[in-house]
């Protein structure tokens, strides 16, 4: 007979919930938003299924359902109407971002607002650079980035960001130096008090794909591995997460999570700041499609199926198959909290919220 027997602490759903060691709550999450100009608009991104542009009005009413089922911080993205090669649009006071920053705050005094700060949705060549016109490398030859005229131009989006009334900015172009640039600017012009959030250890992967369509920002040319990290290291991203604490970063964040689950484990354990997760655009759209196209026996009570035990596909507005869903989102968020987490910015995050609310 065993000495031990660890399953009397599993055996029904009141010990299991009591002794469990994570919690994910909804305050966890961030909820990212891509914003439009214009009024009434609700579009929908092709690539992301559930995730639209909205247009201010639009994102307001969108962020009162959200608010009221316990999601407490936004991320948003802007999508301009034009753009050039220095992405000058990005740092205008009536900016997109700039314009759903105000009518945020008028509206909602409890939510944070954490604004994106980068020039790829901006730029005309996609980059979140401004090219050199001289050189050869940056994924074109001729053309190479000028990292500190690149800092001028994030320090510029981050305190019209800050002037807007954002409380967080979050640089994530990958530019050596941007946070300290950020930090500094943002402290002379008395934003000692808006927060910074960076994107420290952000990889070059193959996971961006539906995020760049639904924020028009897919480079035109060559690739971003020139700046973003090498998903083949490790130890170079805590160096990355190191600087930019020294910098001023408030919080710091890994960017994909399930890809980089030992980097989120390994910034936690070493650095004593909070640490945030992006729950990406390709993770968020892998478990969308399997559950979209499930033809695979699969547990009795998760969907219905053929006499041969067959899941039927299509059904993808069943309970069953909703259930199956939910159980595979919350277990995925949940293992990114239990990595180190703190924070996870997700697609998913007000439905999360609302499942965990239940």
């Amino acid at each position: 007979m065993p000495a031990v027997r660890l399953s009397r602490l599993r055996k029904d759903n009141p010990t299991r919930d009591w002794i469990s060691e994570v919690l994910l709550r909804p305050k966890d999450l961030i909820q990212p938003y891509f914003v439009v100009g214009g009024k009434r608009i609700d579009r929908p991104v092709r690539s992301l299924p559930g995730v639209s542009h909205l247009s201010i009005d639009k994102l307001l009413k969108d962020m009162d359902g959200a608010r009221k089922r316990g999601i407490k911080s936004v991320l948003l993205f802007g999508i301009p109407g034009t753009k050039d090669k220095i992405g000058a649009e990005a740092y205008k006071k009536n900016g997109i971002v700039q314009k759903a920053v105000k009518e945020i705050k008028k509206n909602f005094k409890d939510i944070i607002v954490i604004t994106d700060v980068c020039l790829c949705g901006y730029t005309a060549h996609g980059h979140c650079g401004i090219f050199k016109e001289r050189g050869t490398g940056g994924g074109r030859q001729g053309y190479i980035i000028d990292n500190d005229k690149t800092l001028k131009a994030l320090t510029k989006i981050a305190l019209s960001h800050a002037a807007s009334g954002a409380d967080l900015v979050a640089p994530s172009a990958m530019m050596d130096g941007q946070v300290r640039s950020i930090r500094e600017g943002l402290d002379k012009n008395a934003f000692e008090n808006t927060g910074i959030l960076a994107y420290s250890a952000k990889y070059a992967s193959n996971f961006y794909g539906p995020f760049r369509e639904a924020s028009d920002s897919g480079p035109q040319f060559g690739d971003r591995k020139g700046y973003q990290m090498d998903p083949r290291n490790s130890n170079q991203a805590l160096r990355e997460i190191r600087e930019d604490i020294k910098e001023g970063a408030d919080i710091v964040m890994v960017k994909p999570a399930l890809s980089y689950l030992d980097i989120i484990y390994r910034a936690k354990e070493k650095f004593n700041v909070p640490v945030a997760a992006y729950n990406v655009s390709g993770e968020y759209t892998m478990v969308e499609g399997y559950i979209d196209s499930i033809s695979h026996p699969i547990p009795q009570g998760y969907g219905p199926r053929t006499k041969s035990g067959i899941l039927v596909r299509g059904g993808a507005g069943s309970a069953e198959r909703m259930e199956l869903r939910k159980n595979i989102v919350l277990e995925i968020l949940t293992g990114i909290k239990r990595a180190g987490a703190d924070f996870i910015i997700t697609y998913w995050a007000k439905e999360a919220a609302k499942w965990l609310r239940l």
